[in-house]
């Protein structure tokens, strides 16, 4: 009879202690909504004429996010001071913002970079990149500073009579896009992984892969590498911090061999003709 009613009161415990984390949760979670909605009446007053879509305060220890539209921005609790640019985990190496605004607008690729695109000078919003055309071509690149790059950080595909240097993430749709026009077109391609949307484990699986021209499509399709091996990949820090010095902001960014530079995708006609120019 002790036996069982140790067992009643153990049991009686767990339920206690099961319903007290459940008022636990329940009230975190009110809590939360408590804090967005605060935020949110907060924001009206603030920045009135942004159109605020959610604010989650779950996400990042410390700050809220806050969806305005297309748009991607934080706030601390106290809703007094807005932060604008990207949110990086160091240990996972993953860009939260970038990964985000891909989850928000799959088929176009963003980028936070810094202050862009104002709704009015009293309410600035985070710059938008568009990874198709349209973006301007960047400043030339010294073809011997892009040769000097590590080849350990880059796959080489295809043999045509000219070279371009793909800068590229793996989660980006525009860079599969454009990988795929690359295959179809006579053209040597340097692919060289970049990390903006967090893909830094996934760079490292295909540079590390023994066959990489392999490795590389099933990164963009989305299937899992298996490598099954460490190696050395330090070409992939030469090739974020070639594009961090170059203010390469999103990928894809396309430089021919005499140092041209393109930012986004182009479609095959485009690059037909742009690669029939005269290296100057």
């Amino acid at each position: 009879m002790e036996f069982k009613w140790t067992t009643w009161k153990v049991a009686g415990a767990a339920l206690a202690l099961t319903g007290s984390l459940a008022a636990i949760a329940a009230a975190a979670h009110a809590a939360a909504g408590d804090d967005a909605a605060t935020i949110k009446a907060a924001l009206v007053q603030r920045l009135p004429k942004t159109e605020i879509t959610t604010i989650d305060c779950d996400k990042i220890e410390g700050v809220c996010e806050v969806q305005a539209r297309q748009n991607l921005f934080y706030i601390d609790r106290s809703a007094r001071y807005l932060i604008i640019g990207r949110v990086y985990d160091m240990e996972t190496k993953q860009d939260l913002t970038a990964a985000r605004l891909l989850e928000m607008n799959p088929d176009m690729l963003v980028g936070a970079g810094g202050a862009g695109e104002q709704e009015d000078a009293a309410e600035p919003t985070p710059a938008r990149q568009a990874g198709a055309g349209g973006a301007q071509p960047l400043p030339r690149i010294d073809p011997a500073a892009l040769a000097a790059l590590p080849s350990s950080g880059s796959v080489v595909m295809g043999k045509g009579g000219r070279t371009l240097t793909v800068f590229s993430d793996f989660r980006c749709g525009y860079c599969k896009r454009l990988h795929e026009t690359l295959a179809t077109l006579d053209v040597k391609v340097v692919e060289r992984p970049i990390s903006v949307l967090g893909t830094r484990p996934i760079s490292e699986a295909v540079i590390c892969a023994t066959d990489k021209r392999r490795a590389v499509n099933e990164a963009y399709d989305g299937g899992a590498i298996t490598s099954g091996r460490r190696c050395d990949t330090s070409g992939l820090d030469a090739n974020e911090a070639f594009a961090r010095q170059h203010g390469f902001t999103g990928t894809p960014v396309i430089v021919r061999d005499d140092g041209a530079v393109l930012h986004g995708f182009r479609p095959r006609e485009f690059l037909e003709t742009w690669l029939k120019e005269k290296v100057s």
